[in-house]
C-alpha cells in the first residue's frame, strides 16, 4: 500500500490562460517544472498526474510519461471525482494535494507539511487555512479516508470543482466536527506574493524569477526575490487570490 500519494490535478482548458500548462519557461513547459519541482520532496511515494478525458488533454499523459510519473483522465468539472478515482486505485494513507499552475512548488516545504500532518495526527493539514505563504505555495496534505468522505458526501458544485472545500468546512478549524485540521503556520505573511500562473502576465513574473533565481531555489529565496524587486511585484500583486473558487462559490448560489 502507498503511504504517501501526491496528487496534482492539470488540463489545457484554462479560461484565463488557454494551455498553460504547455506555456515554456527556458525552454521547459510549466507542467514538467512542476513536477522536477514536486518529485523532489522525500516523503512522497507516488507522484500522480490526474488530467480529464478532453481529447485536448491526451498531451498531458504523454507529457506526464515523458516525465516519468503515472497518470489518469477523469471529469473535467468533477475534480473532487477525478481526485477520487486517481487515489483509489493506490489505496494510500495520505493523499498530498498540489496544483499544476505552481512551477516552483518547494519541495522541502512539501516536505514539512507532509511531516506536520504525521506528527499532528490530522485529518486535514494545509499551509492555507491561514494565507501567509505565496500563492503558489499551497500544499494540502490529507488522510485518503477523508478524500473518501468528501467523495461520497460533497453535494456542491464548489466542493467538486475544487476537492478540499468540504474537508476544511467540516474540519474543527472551522467549527465542523468530521475532521481534525491543523494549519501550518509561517514566519511572517507573504498572501500578497504571487508564485501561480493564471493569467498571462503571471507567466512574466514566473520567466523574471526564474531567469534572476534559477531553478533550484527554495521558496523564501523567490519570495524576497518578488518583494525586493518592485519592476516584478508591480506585475501581479494586485490579481485577487482563489479568483476560481470565489467564483465558484457564486455559482453555488445562483
Amino acid at each position: 500500500m502507498t503511504k504517501v500519494l501526491a496528487i496534482t490535478q492539470a488540463r489545457s482548458g484554462s479560461t484565463r490562460l488557454p494551455a498553460k500548462v504547455f506555456k515554456e519557461i527556458q525552454g521547459k513547459k510549466l507542467l514538467a517544472l512542476h513536477i522536477e519541482r514536486a518529485k523532489q520532496s522525500r516523503l512522497i511515494d507516488v507522484f500522480h498526474v490526474a488530467t480529464t478525458t478532453s481529447e485536448n488533454d491526451a498531451a498531458i499523459v504523454e507529457l506526464a510519461t515523458e516525465c516519468g510519473v503515472p497518470s489518469s483522465r477523469g471529469s473535467e468539472d468533477n475534480v473532487l471525482d477525478r481526485y477520487y478515482q486517481a487515489a483509489v486505485t493506490y489505496q494510500p494513507e495520505w493523499v498530498v494535494r498540489v496544483t499544476s499552475d505552481c512551477p516552483l512548488v518547494d519541495p522541502k516545504l512539501i516536505d514539512e507539511v507532509i511531516q506536520y500532518a504525521f506528527d499532528h495526527d490530522a485529518d486535514y493539514c494545509a499551509n492555507t487555512l491561514i494565507e501567509a505563504y505565496p500563492d503558489g505555495q499551497d500544499i494540502e496534505v490529507f488522510r485518503f479516508s477523508a478524500l473518501e468522505k468528501a467523495w461520497k458526501e460533497a453535494e456542491l458544485a464548489s466542493d467538486k470543482e475544487h476537492v478540499t472545500p468540504f474537508i476544511k468546512r467540516n474540519s474543527d478549524f472551522n467549527g465542523g466536527r468530521l475532521f481534525k485540521a491543523v494549519n501550518y503556520p509561517c514566519d511572517g505573511n507573504y498572501n500578497k506574493v504571487r508564485m501561480c500562473v493564471d493569467e498571462p502576465i503571471d507567466l512574466e513574473v514566473m520567466s523574471k524569477l526564474i531567469e534572476l533565481e534559477g531553478l533550484d531555489k527554495d521558496w523564501l529565496t523567490y519570495t524576497k526575490t518578488y518583494l525586493d524587486n518592485e519592476e516584478i511585484r508591480s506585475l501581479n500583486e494586485n490579481i485577487t487570490r482563489n479568483e476560481g473558487y470565489l467564483k465558484s462559490l457564486k455559482e453555488d448560489t445562483k
